[in-house]
């Protein structure tokens, strides 16, 4: 039997899109192109790989059981034919897009701005915020980097954990929870509360910890930002629990004040995350590099936890 390699892209493109107009654009081919190349794949194995249902295409389930496997078996591939280059920084010319948190970015992003500069000047980065709902731009290739709490559970999305940072109680000087004696974790939920949240959500995993204790706090409000939420509680009595690397320049420039949170909490991580398309990019690796040592700057050792 001949198999053409190209159909291993294709078959790749077509699960990932889950459309022939979808994959066509993905590899930069016509559509009529790609719908061949779907009947090509169809009789190599004997299976229709794509169903129309209304509107949309279902993968069969044999295109689901194979497309971990398809994209590994690409990836190496990929590996064998991409000729090896020697890394040359000081002539690298590359724009690389960056998905980061946005208290990320403005802890993180300076220091790896500067060390990209230095050694390689011809290199940009693009640094774009998170979107409110769940974005396939990493595995298509629009971004190469990202960095937030979450680890991917795609197969072919590599992730390390770059940074973890406990979490901590924000308020504004002269709040009553400051002169209290202990913050304890009865004080803190009788409090009112602001979170941070992009989708608008009034609860976090904090709820689901204080429920444990048997106890419950009011979250009159929610802000998309963390920096829009530092002015709800320099402005306020709002309580606002947020990782204290994230606190650094907000206690100067919003004169608030940290507290302990008085709650038994894993410490918050972060993880930066890229397609594994780039394992072997010598430029990719470069920049993975520098950018986990600028994550790893943030990290606060040790938890927080306080009294009933």
């Amino acid at each position: 039997m001949q198999l053409d390699l190209n159909l291993l892209a294709a078959l790749d493109a077509l699960l990932e899109e889950g459309s022939v107009a979808g994959a066509a654009a993905r590899l930069h081919v016509t559509a009529p192109a790609m719908s061949r190349s779907l009947g090509r794949i169809r009789r190599t194995t004997g299976d229709q790989i794509l169903v129309r249902t209304g509107r949309t295409m279902t993968p069969t389930p044999y295109a689901i059981a194979v497309r971990a496997q398809v994209h590994e078996l690409l990836h190496q591939v990929q590996g064998v034919l991409a000729p090896s280059r020697e890394l040359d920084l000081a002539t690298l010319e590359r724009t690389f897009t960056l998905r980061w948190h946005e208290s990320l970015i403005a802890l993180s992003g300076p220091a790896l701005l500067t060390s990209v500069r230095a050694q390689a000047p011809g290199v940009r980065l693009r640094f774009i915020g998170e979107s409110n709902f769940e974005s396939h731009e990493l595995r298509r290739g629009e971004v190469d980097l990202e960095a937030n709490a979450n680890r991917p559970g795609a197969p072919d999305v590599r992730s390390v954990k770059a940074g973890e940072t406990r979490l901590v109680t924000v308020v504004r000087q002269g709040h009553a929870l400051t002169r209290a004696k202990t913050l304890t974790a009865r004080r803190y939920a009788a409090a009112e509360h602001v979170i941070v949240s992009r989708r608008g959500n009034l609860d976090n995993a904090l709820d689901e910890a204080l429920a444990g204790l048997g106890l419950s706090r009011r979250v009159v409000a929610s802000a998309p930002t963390e920096a829009a939420a530092f002015a709800f509680a320099r402005d306020s009595d709002l309580v606002l629990s947020v990782p204290e690397a994230t606190t650094r320049s907000a206690v100067t420039d919003f004169g608030l004040a940290v507290l302990p949170l008085p709650l038994e909490l894993p410490l918050a991580q972060v993880y930066l995350s890229w397609h594994q398309r780039y394992d072997t990019d010598t430029a990719h690796a470069w920049l993975r590099g520098l950018a986990q040592e600028a994550l790893a700057a943030i990290a606060a050792p040790g938890g927080s936890q306080g009294p009933l």
